[in-house]
């Protein structure tokens, strides 16, 4: 491979978002309601705690299941994808988009996920927006659950930690793969599937105060999914044998502060952990770590006599994840700061500059987290989120000068280019997102991430008109020279 050619030819170049960010429309055509759905947006931030905000509790849903419209629920409107994608799509070809990854809204296909017939007008607008990507000639990865389940899933099964959600999940994934086998390649079963144990009620549809033992239910629900997940790869190869069936890891590597022993054992243990979750996906089987694991905390996974077989012999044929920032592990953490940074709150890394919202920037760590993997499993890599939230301001002239944000690319991109001069093999990049859309962990608008400015303020208001900025036609070059030219 010459130094002028280090991405491969047909590497995957994109965006990506997740509908229940995006799509709005939340009561629309026959959808239900969903998770996201009862998600508040609160007006004042502790951006030292954002963990807290993601909580949602049996009164937080009280609240938002009486309340019919989409004011305070800032991801029942998200940026009107539902209406804007022909318009926004184009945007996306014009960039040079290869792949866009996007997430089908589970709820949009079966409102309350235990229905016996799926909801053909959902079905119909996934149609649409396939064929509008098809138009341009770009590929579409698609997440099958992204925070989002039926929230009639939650409130009569208890969310995934009810292994009968397993079978509705199923359902639902071979009814959307039947439909769009001509027109969908690549397959995610669920995004950030670790975040079951970080955030239950996001990533299972798990209430926390209606749980006895909180963790023993995230565990079993994880289970419930990895087997989903399983189940739904074997069927996909059935359905087409062109698919191509991966997982999603919120990669949360972990440095050890300092190089006393007991540190680095910590960081070790904390990696183990985050891995865990690709270890079943990949490796067919829970690692031995977990055993000890569970047996500290008196838990207790509750299995079929089938399970072990299915996770064994229905792995994943490619490794995404996502990578925004590294963390840092100790046995002490009463000596640093916290910076933050909802799933990825962690003790200060003093080498590191950290945003707004609390997350370290360390381009350097996403080469050191693609040669981990691809060391560890020796399977196709994909990195399939990857940005930059900041606050963003229209100059007088209406133009966005997002200079830090094409720097934040610049660097990891750089980073991605040495890992692949490394030997790691990678399928494609899709930054988060494509577009500002409402922040996952804290409901704003005002955190966007988009190449394209989105007319939309916290509270809602706005005309929802898309604006190009300055990072736009950085990606747009980046993307036409195959990842050469990054100035």
């Amino acid at each position: 491979m010459s130094k002028t050619q280090v991405f491969p030819e047909h590497f995957l170049w994109g965006g990506a978002i997740a509908a229940n960010q995006a799509e709005g429309a939340f009561d629309a055509d026959g959808k239900g309601l969903s998770t996201a759905d009862m998600v508040p947006y609160y007006k004042k931030k502790d951006y030292a705690n954002l963990s807290a905000l993601m909580h949602v509790s049996s009164e937080t849903i009280a609240e938002a299941m009486k309340t019919k419209t989409a004011a305070g629920y800032p991801k029942r409107y998200g940026i009107d994808f539902y209406h804007h994608y022909r318009e926004d799509i184009a945007l996306f070809a014009e960039m040079g988009f290869k792949t866009f990854r996007l997430s089908i809204n589970w709820s949009r296909i079966f409102p309350n996920g235990d229905d016996h017939e799926p909801n053909e007008a959902g079905l119909q607008f996934y149609d649409n927006v396939f064929d509008e990507l098809r138009k341009y000639g770009i590929e579409p990865l698609v997440t099958l659950s992204h925070y989002e389940m039926p929230m009639t899933l939650v409130l009569n099964y208890g969310g995934w930690a009810n292994r009968k959600v397993i079978s509705f999940f199923v359902k639902y994934a071979e009814t959307v793969m039947n439909r769009y086998q001509d027109k969908v390649k690549y397959w995610l079963t669920f995004n950030e599937i670790n975040t079951t144990i970080i955030e239950p009620f996001t990533g299972g549809g798990i209430v926390g105060d209606k749980e006895v033992n909180l963790l023993q239910a995230s565990y079993q629900a994880l289970h419930h999914q990895f087997v989903a997940s399983s189940l739904v790869t074997k069927r996909a190869r059935e359905i087409n044998p062109v698919f191509q069936i991966g997982c999603m890891l919120a990669r949360m590597i972990h440095y050890p502060a300092t190089s006393s022993p007991e540190d680095v054992q910590q960081a070790q243990f904390d990696n183990q952990m985050n891995l865990l979750h690709t270890d079943v996906q990949v490796r067919g089987s829970y690692p031995p770590i977990i055993k000890r694991f569970f047996e500290d905390h008196q838990i207790h996974i509750v299995k079929e006599a089938e399970d072990d077989q299915i996770l064994k012999e229905n792995t994943v044929d490619f490794i995404s994840f996502s990578y925004y920032t590294s963390l840092v592990s100790t046995t002490t953490p009463e000596k640093y700061g916290s910076t933050g940074g909802n799933l990825y709150s962690t003790v200060k890394n003093p080498n590191l500059k950290v945003t707004e919202w609390g997350w370290q920037l360390d381009p350097i760590g996403l080469r050191t987290v693609l040669k981990e993997l691809y060391d560890r499993y020796q399977l196709p890599l994909f990195v399939v989120e990857n940005g930059l939230g900041a606050k963003d301001t229209i100059e007088e002239d209406g133009s966005i000068i997002d200079d830090y944000r094409i720097d934040y690319f610049r660097q990891h991109i750089g980073q991605l280019k040495e890992a692949i001069l490394d030997g790691v093999e990678v399928m494609g990049y899709t930054s988060w997102g494509a577009i500002d859309i409402i922040s996952a962990s804290t409901s704003e608008m005002s955190k966007r991430y988009g190449f394209i400015y989105v007319d939309q303020d916290d509270e809602g208001h706005g005309t929802l008109n898309r604006k190009k900025k300055k990072s736009f036609d950085w990606y747009k070059k980046v993307i036409a020279t195959n990842g050469e030219d990054l100035a």
